[in-house]
C-alpha cells in the first residue's frame, strides 16, 4: 500500500445493541416472552442484560446452565419469533444513545471508515439501521449469523478481510467485555464506553484502550488511538 502512495485504510468496528442503540427492554421483554413458552418462570433482568453482545444460543446456554443444548436451541428460537413479532407491531424501542450520529459523522470527515460488528442476527441489524436512517454508512456488517460470536476474533477478521484494511489501522467500540475481548484476540485496539451493560471497571481489567464516557467523545477516542 506505501508502493502505491496510498493512505492505509482505518476501520472504526461498532458493536450495536447498547453502544449504538439501547436495546435492553426489548432484548429483555422478549427473552422473558421465550422463558414463559417454555415454563421457565422468569429470567433474571440483569442476567439477560449481562449477556447482550453474545450470539443467541450462547447466551441463552449462560442463562440456562442446567438445560441441555436442545433447549437452549429451543429457548432461542422462541426469543427470535417473540422479538420478529414485536418489532412487526412497532413495539420494538431501540434509541440511538446520545452523540452516536455526531461521532459518526466525525469518523467519516477523517476518512475513517465505518463497520459493525454484533451478537444480532442480520435481520436485526438491518432493522435498526433502517430505523434510525443509517443503512449505507457502514460499509461492513458483521453478525452472529455467520461463524462464532464474540469474544472469537472471526467478526473482526471478516472485517478486515472485507475492507482491506489492517490490524493496526482498526478499533473496535463496545460495552461489554466480550467486544474488548475479541479485540484483543484480532489483536486490534478498542474503546470501550461507559453507557452499556457492563461496568467500566470490567472493560479496564479486560484490556479497553481507552473509556469514552460520552457518544460524542467516541470519534476523539478512536482519532487517538489510529493516529497515536
Amino acid at each position: 500500500m506505501a508502493a502505491s502512495g496510498k493512505s492505509p485504510l482505518r476501520l472504526a468496528l461498532f458493536d450495536c445493541d447498547g453502544t449504538l442503540v439501547d436495546s435492553q427492554f426489548a432484548i429483555i421483554d422478549a427473552m422473558t416472552q421465550a422463558w414463559a413458552e417454555h415454563g421457565l418462570g422468569e429470567p433474571d433482568p440483569m442476567e439477560v442484560r449481562r449477556m447482550v453482545g453474545l450470539s443467541l444460543v450462547e447466551a441463552v446456554s449462560l442463562l440456562l446452565p442446567k438445560h441441555d443444548a436442545e433447549a437452549h436451541v429451543a429457548v432461542a428460537e422462541s426469543y427470535k419469533r417473540a422479538f420478529a413479532a414485536a418489532r412487526s407491531r412497532g413495539d420494538v424501542d431501540e434509541p440511538l444513545f446520545p452523540g452516536i450520529v455526531d461521532t459518526l459523522a466525525a469518523l467519516e470527515e477523517a476518512g475513517v471508515l465505518l463497520g459493525v460488528a454484533t451478537g444480532k442476527s442480520r435481520r436485526g441489524l438491518d432493522a435498526v439501521l433502517k430505523g434510525h436512517g443509517l443503512t449505507g454508512r457502514f460499509v461492513t456488517l458483521q453478525t452472529a449469523d455467520v461463524g462464532p460470536g464474540k469474544p472469537n476474533p472471526h467478526m473482526v477478521q471478516r472485517a478486515l478481510a472485507e475492507t482491506g484494511a489492517e490490524e493496526a489501522g482498526t478499533v473496535v467500540i463496545g460495552d461489554t467485555t466480550y467486544d474488548i475481548q475479541m479485540a484483543r484476540n484480532a489483536r486490534v485496539r478498542s474503546v470501550g464506553v461507559s453507557w452499556g451493560y457492563h461496568a467500566v471497571p470490567e472493560l479496564e481489567r479486560a484490556g479497553a484502550d481507552r473509556i469514552v464516557h460520552r457518544g460524542r467523545d467516541v470519534a476523539t477516542a478512536v482519532l487517538e488511538l489510529l493516529e497515536g
